[in-house]
């Protein structure tokens, strides 16, 4: 069996942040005025965990003024909303990942974009 690397490592921990961060915060409530702020509050709570380089979230605002129940003022986070872009630094690997809503698939789907070895 070959032994696990850290380009293995790398990936696994990118992987797992995505997938902490979809099912931690779909679901929030969320409209127009807290949109800004909900993207910082994402990207500042998956940065702080270990190895993260770098995060950006971006939430799709059209998307989510479709969604606004017109009576209540706001809607439910949805995968499909997000667009996230992060970076794990693993000793001297660079795993960059995206989750990213793919219109064919309709699915919000999770990625590994580039390797790089430092």
């Amino acid at each position: 069996m070959p032994e696990i690397n850290e380009r293995d490592i790398a990936v696994f921990e990118a992987g797992i942040k995505l997938g902490a961060l979809y099912h931690q915060f779909a679901g929030t409530p969320i409209n127009a005025d807290t949109v800004d702020g909900l993207e910082r509050i994402i990207e500042d709570s998956i940065g702080v965990q270990p190895h993260v380089r770098s995060v950006s979230v971006s939430i799709d605002r059209e998307m989510v003024e479709k969604k606004q129940n017109p009576k209540f003022g706001y809607c439910e986070l949805e995968g499909r909303m997000l667009h996230v872009s992060l970076q794990v630094l693993y000793k001297n690997v660079i795993a960059t990942v995206e989750l990213a809503y793919d219109e064919g698939l309709d699915y919000p789907m999770m990625s590994v974009k580039k390797i790089e070895q430092m």
